[in-house]
């Protein structure tokens, strides 16, 4: 594990693999973990970097607010770190709207984008009224870790892996000080005016069943992305856990 100090924040990164650098960033949660059954798939012909940002389990800082900023500076410190010129770079969730800002801040190391199941801004009204939800209820684990669970997959995955898979995805989802810090930046960005500066190639990839981001928000993101190329999938919030090889076909047609 690789660690970089930002500010007032250290960042650790894993790598793994070889060839031209690929990025994947993580949403709201614990980390960079949450790439894990798919981020193997592209190590033959990439160099994967999968940093933990603030707010994550892992990275360590002074708990400062979260901003898109902030953390868009921390994924472009580790795009430096690699020294291998522009990267590719995937983001899920709020790891789309990082993506989406430092794509447009940062155009120089920016090669490729793609944005999976993420939102310009808390806009439309079941979103807001999800996040909100979700955020109000942190204090109680149990339940955030439930609904948590509800959230981020679709009725369909859930009921196809079995009672024992879900009651094991409700505990992994966990209440932190890292999570309130997540949710409330989701619920007060707006990245609507960074998203026609977007210069890279980009793809956008939304979830059908999305409970959480709903998959008008990226119908939105893709149409106000400069020359978007959008696709769909059967699937609920976390996309690439739900439907892994449309996922990694998708995202490695796109960047090679």
């Amino acid at each position: 594990m690789r660690e970089l100090t930002v500010g007032a924040a250290t960042v650790p990164y894993r790598v793994m693999g070889a060839g031209r650098p690929l990025v994947l960033v993580h949403g709201g949660g614990p980390g960079a973990k949450a790439w894990d059954g798919v981020a193997g798939a592209f190590a033959d012909a990439n160099t994967i970097a999968l940093p933990n940002l603030s707010g994550s389990d892992l990275a360590r800082d002074d708990d400062r607010e979260l901003t898109v900023e902030l953390l868009a500076e921390q994924v472009a410190a580790v795009i430096t770190d690699l020294g291998a010129g522009p990267a590719d770079v995937v983001g899920h969730s709020l790891g789309a709207v990082v993506v989406a800002a430092l794509a447009a801040l940062r155009p120089d190391l920016v090669r490729r984008a793609v944005l999976v199941a993420g939102f310009a801004g808390p806009g439309d009204d079941y979103t807001r009224h999800a996040m909100t939800a979700w955020r109000d209820l942190l204090d109680d684990a149990d339940t955030f870790a439930r609904f948590s669970m509800l959230l981020a997959f679709s009725r369909a995955h859930l009921g196809s892996i079995g009672r024992a898979a879900v009651d094991e995805l409700a505990r992994a989802f966990r209440s932190t000080p890292g999570r309130r810090r997540q949710i409330e930046l989701a619920l007060r960005l707006d990245i609507r005016d960074l998203l026609p500066r977007i210069q890279a190639p980009t793809l956008v990839i939304g979830g059908t069943y999305d409970g959480l981001a709903a998959v008008e928000n990226s119908r939105e993101v893709a149409a106000l992305v400069p020359r978007a190329a959008y696709r769909e999938l059967d699937s609920g919030h976390v996309v690439m856990a739900e439907r892994p090889q449309e996922f990694v076909r998708l995202v490695r047609d796109f960047i090679q």
